[in-house]
């Protein structure tokens, strides 16, 4: 984790068989200033033992590797010694390196050209995963069939702040009702920072297609909005895409902010549509949440329902405390389950919040208010 009062740099360990992906990968992530690659392997069983030397912060391992693959490897690990990994490939193996618990996935780059876009890429992931805390199940594997690397430690006294949450699924009725609500004017405005990416994941993917429309700030620069978009709309129910200015919100649809523009709700004879527009940065960060929540209590009143999830700072906990104050329903991420507690705290001490959950209620949460008001 990066330490903000000392600058500590995160301690990577490079797993990749190939000697040239790895040269390569070193000298890109040499110019970021907070990271350090403390060592490298060429397979699973040398990253086990390099593992208990350097006791690295993230692991950055690329999936087809000799003797055992790694997402095999992943999966042991997670049970026995939880490090945040993010996995690369050179296919889109997006889906089943998160499955296996990894923190994230990068595509390996096809060409020079895409080279700098995966250094940077994987540089951001690697900044996130190192705010991930993680502990090992409460019952993990220990037959000797599962335990094929073994030497391992189980970690103790950690706390779960991450994995892979499984959400919470509103019922067949609530998501029946969800539909006259959309026709209503009813809308969904979730706003995170750090952790936020997997969060929000629980949370949309919770959604079903009869949602009423949602939109989304998650601080994250240019470019990296719209792949997330794009992740985001391969595995949820809902339609997810970047917004774009000018776009009309509609049932089933999840507009995301775009990286560098703030992302505003408005309204005309025909309904809901969002302004995208570059400005000065709002509570630190553009786009900010507040200015979206702000919005949101303006135009959509007592018809809007907001949840400030994961994040370090204040944004959006005033612009949520406008949004109660206009007959919104509110909800704060709780601070067991979030991995930063800091934007649902500062909202939840203005009294921002009716209510606080945990992220594998929030979405259902959010569905049943809809169908049963507030």
């Amino acid at each position: 984790m990066i330490n903000p009062s000392t600058n500590s740099k995160v301690k990577v360990l490079l797993v990749d068989d190939s000697a040239m992906f790895r040269a390569s990968v070193k000298a890109g992530l040499a110019t970021k200033p907070n990271i350090e690659i403390v060592g490298e392997a060429s397979d699973a069983f040398e990253a086990r033992d390099k593992i208990l030397d350097l006791k690295p912060d993230v692991i950055v391992m690329d999936i087809v590797m000799p003797k055992m693959d790694g997402l095999t490897f992943l999966k042991q690990l997670m049970g026995q010694y939880p490090l945040p990994c993010i996995m690369i490939s050179g296919t889109d193996s997006e889906k089943e390196a998160m499955a296996a618990g990894a923190a994230g996935f990068v595509l390996k780059p096809k060409t020079n050209s895409d080279r700098n876009m995966f250094i940077t890429l994987l540089g951001t992931k690697i900044a996130i995963a190192s705010s991930l805390k993680r502990r090992a199940p409460a019952a993990a594997a220990k037959s000797p069939e599962e335990i094929k690397v073994d030497g391992l430690v189980p970690l103790s006294g950690s706390t779960v702040k991450h994995g892979r949450v499984t959400p919470n699924m509103p019922t067949p009725d609530e998501i029946s009702k969800l539909t006259q609500r959309s026709r209503e004017g009813y809308i969904v405005a979730l706003g995170a920072s750090t952790g936020g990416t997997d969060a929000l994941e629980c949370v949309i993917k919770s959604f079903p297609e009869t949602m009423p429309p949602v939109i989304v700030v998650q601080h994250m620069p240019p470019v990296f909005t719209k792949l997330y978009s794009e992740r985001m709309d391969r595995c949820c129910t809902v339609h997810v895409k970047e917004a774009e200015d000018g776009d009309r919100l509609t049932q089933g649809l999840c507009l995301i902010g775009a990286g560098g523009l703030h992302l505003e709700l408005k309204k005309d004879a025909k309904g809901y549509y969002v302004r995208c527009t570059p400005g000065e940065k709002v509570s630190g960060h553009c786009p900010s949440v507040d200015v979206m929540f702000s919005s949101v209590a303006d135009v959509a009143r007592s018809k809007g329902i907001g949840a400030l999830m994961t994040g370090m700072g204040a944004d959006g906990a005033k612009g949520l405390l406008k949004m109660h104050n206009t007959g919104a329903h509110t909800i704060g991420q709780d601070k067991e389950s979030c991995i930063v507690y800091g934007m649902p705290m500062e909202a939840y001490k203005l009294g921002a919040c009716s209510e606080q959950q945990s992220l594998a209620n929030i979405g259902k949460t959010i569905c049943k208010r809809l169908s049963d008001g507030w």
